[in-house]
């Protein structure tokens, strides 16, 4: 088997750190969403993420602010405190045919759902696929550290994804975490048809 069924925080350190390098396209006004879903409507796979501003008061949970979705090459980043969630992007999510990579997804579609109903369509959960190739340390870090060999930095997780203009920083680390899940969900699907 090519893939460790754990990595240690030691490893992933060793690891060299890595950033998605490809076109990143911020979309901020909700007349922008449909230009954006028709590119996204012709990939076939998209890795899928969100980030929501901390709440560093007990009880008080925000809603979320980014949805990540992204290609090999582009990462297409919804500000959803500007936009909300339209209808094409509604039919995105429910798309069956177009599948939606994501590592804890449950909890990311929980509250999208808070923002805008909808019934979920074509969505993976890595941390549940991931089972059959004996692989036990599901997060994001580990599986790209176990999986693409790679470190991918958390520093930005609690900044203010609700901040009028996203920092260079911020925008490498949102499209770097949903392309992650698409180059993870891609090496396995190489690895398991390598394998007949």
């Amino acid at each position: 088997m090519m893939f460790s069924s754990s990595i240690s925080k030691e490893e992933i350190n060793l690891l060299p750190i890595y950033h998605f390098e490809g076109k990143v396209s911020v979309i901020e006004r909700r007349q922008d969403v449909g230009s954006a879903i028709e590119e996204l409507a012709e990939e076939p796979i998209l890795g899928f993420d969100t980030e929501t501003r901390p709440s560093f008061k007990k009880g008080r949970k925000n809603n979320v602010s980014l949805l990540q979705l992204s290609s090999a090459r582009q990462t297409w980043l919804f500000r959803l405190n500007r936009t909300d969630i339209p209808e094409s992007l509604v039919k995105l999510l429910e798309d069956q045919d177009i599948v939606k990579v994501g590592v804890a997804i449950h909890d990311d579609l929980k509250a999208l759902n808070i923002l805008s109903k909808f019934s979920a369509g074509g969505f993976i959960e890595l941390q549940s696929f991931v089972k059959k190739f004996n692989i036990q340390d599901n997060g994001l870090r580990k599986l790209a550290g176990n999986i693409l060999n790679i470190k991918i930095s958390k520093s930005q997780q609690l900044s203010n994804w609700e901040a009028p203009v996203l920092t260079e920083a911020q925008i490498r680390y949102a499209a770097t975490d949903a392309w992650v899940c698409y180059e993870i969900y891609m090496k396995l699907l190489e690895y398991e048809q390598a394998q007949y």
